[in-house]
């Protein structure tokens, strides 16, 4: 398809959990950051020559120096990272949310710097934990940081409104005290902000409504940058509020890019509920729509709605673009651990993949884990995930484990968070036999299967699987002669970020942000660590 024109891009761009979507140009190239929240590396990044294949790079945050994790809640850690370009140095500002429950949020936000998009990321500079949602606006010689200021009192209404702070490029610090931004009057709650300067005009970018399905992308534009703003009287740039059966709902947190022809797009994020404003196991994905600009100077997409089909710029870049093999691009994603390190399709719960708990060198192509901590446990977990990309899908591994106690567990499992997953593992019943049987927790209600579990006997190595469907997901088990199921059909919605979300008497106890994954989990409730290893993951999107 080099030096072709492509026809269509085709929504959403990266499938499964990459929500709040920053998108940059550095020449020829696109780059786009996505929030990861308690999951390692932090700050996951794409690159692509034509806005239609992107290559997935992996995260920029992939050692504790650069994010610590640890005891991170579900659903907190990296929320909206911002890129930027500016002095020949990439910009990345992030948040480590440790609390957002009780109606506290500890949001310390973070500065790394890189002359590569591929690093070696400075360490980190720590900007203020006023609030979430900071972007860096370069205008010129100047630089300003613009924020979410979070109210924890009573009666507030959670928000202060949006403010500004300069940033000193020289000094990689902030310098004087916030700009209240004069918001339109109404504006209500408003979050992901991002500045943009065109002509006369500074446009403000905000995330309104919430991020469930009244989600929308406004735009304001003021002759100053601290503001009065005047919210554009055609409404929201776009949004699926009103518009229930759209497949792409929750359409909202955008952020502009300008190709090297000068038309514009819009990076935004949106969902695939499962039925009408359903729950969304796949998360907030991220999608793309052109943007043109009226005589007057405001922006509009097509329709004001998202769209599962868009038209790419006139002329997409040639070269050395093409697609890609993982789990984003490509519709299946095998791995036989032959390489050094995780692929980027993998991701790590809490922690990086170092050396004390994970290996790819001790035995060679299989992936090592030693066991870890209980699922409710912040610390420590023994996890490998990859995102799930599609309503239907399968995973399959094989599995080569011997526990000696009920306390050894190992397996494939659908996870969400702590509180909500399923696990089909191997481990040692009662009788010192060991056995493969199902685990669930729903809502912190755990469940074991053990009436319906098999008898392994001798079989050290068997592949082991898992379809979702729709609302149902399924677990099978292969120990030679075929594939034989395992374990009751499954409410895959469990695994959805509606599900996760706990909110009693107006506070919030639990947020739902990350979409669902599968991946190789290993528990050693002992503390000793004891090994699985994996070998010949496959993820597959069924037609």
């Amino acid at each position: 398809m080099l030096g072709q024109t492509m026809k269509v891009i085709r929504n959403p761009v990266l499938a499964g959990s990459h929500p709040d979507p920053s998108v940059l140009r550095v020449g020829s190239d696109y780059y786009l950051a996505t929030s990861t929240f308690e999951w390692c590396p932090g700050v996951r990044l794409h690159h692509s020559r034509d806005l239609v294949h992107w290559r997935a790079l992996g995260g920029a945050l992939d050692s504790v120096r650069l994010l610590d994790l640890t005891a991170s809640p579900d659903s907190g850690g990296v929320w909206a990272p911002n890129l930027s370009y500016a002095d020949g140095l990439f910009h990345l500002v992030y948040s480590n949310v440790s609390t957002y429950a009780g109606g506290f949020t500890d949001s310390p936000n973070y500065l790394v710097t890189a002359p590569s998009i591929d690093g070696p990321w400075s360490d980190p500079t720590l900007l203020h934990a006023r609030g979430f949602d900071a972007s860096l606006f370069h205008d010129g010689a100047e630089s300003w940081m613009v924020n979410l200021v979070h109210d924890w009192r009573p009666g507030h209404g959670g928000s202060a409104g949006l403010e500004a702070t300069r940033y000193d490029r020289t000094a990689r610090r902030l310098s004087g005290e916030p700009i209240p931004i004069q918001l339109p009057p109404g504006a209500g709650w408003i979050e992901g902000p991002n500045l943009y300067r065109r002509g006369s005009w500074y446009y403000l970018l905000t995330a309104d409504g919430g991020t469930g399905y009244d989600h929308q992308v406004t735009v304001a534009r003021s002759t100053a940058l601290a503001g009065p703003y005047q919210r554009d009287p055609d409404g929201p740039l776009i949004t699926a509020r009103h518009h229930p059966d759209l497949p792409l709902q929750k359409a909202g947190h955008g952020s502009l890019v300008e190709t090297p022809t000068r038309q514009s797009y819009l990076a935004y994020l949106a969902a695939r509920p499962h039925g009408r404003h359903g729950p969304c196991v796949l998360g907030r994905e991220t999608a793309l729509a052109p943007v043109t600009w009226t005589p007057d100077g405001w922006p509009r997409t097509p329709t004001g709605l998202p769209a599962l089909e868009i038209t790419p710029p006139d002329r997409p870049a040639v070269g050395d673009e093409t697609p890609t093999v993982d789990s984003i691009t490509t519709p299946d994603g095998f791995d036989g651990f032959d390489q050094p390190t995780l692929g980027p399709h993998w991701s790590t719960l809490r922690r990086p993949p170092t050396p004390d708990w994970l290996s790819l060198a001790e035995r060679p192509s299989h992936l090592r884990l030693h066991g870890g901590r209980s699922p409710q446990s912040l610390i420590g977990p023994s996890l490998v995930g990859r995102r799930v990309t599609s309503a239907s899908c399968s995973f399959e591994a094989q599995v080569e484990y011997r526990p000696r106690h009920f306390h050894h567990l190992a397996g494939i499992t659908a996870y969400y968070n702590t509180r909500n997953w399923y696990f089909l593992h191997v481990t040692v019943d009662d009788q010192g036999q060991v056995v493969l049987r199902t685990a669930s927790c729903d809502r912190g209600a755990l469940s074991v299967d053990e009436a319906g579990q098999e008898s392994l006997g001798d079989t050290a190595r068997l592949r082991l699987g898992l379809d979702i469907d729709g609302a149902a997901l399924r677990f099978r088990f292969d120990t030679g002669p075929g594939w034989r199921p395992i374990g009751p059909t499954l409410d895959a919605t469990v695994l959805s970020d509606e599900h996760a979300e706990d909110i009693e008497g107006g506070q919030i106890r639990a947020m739902g942000f990350t979409g669902a994954f599968t991946g190789l989990w290993a528990w050693d409730l002992t503390g000793r660590g004891l090994p699985a290893d994996f070998d010949e993951t496959t993820f597959r999107v069924k037609s």
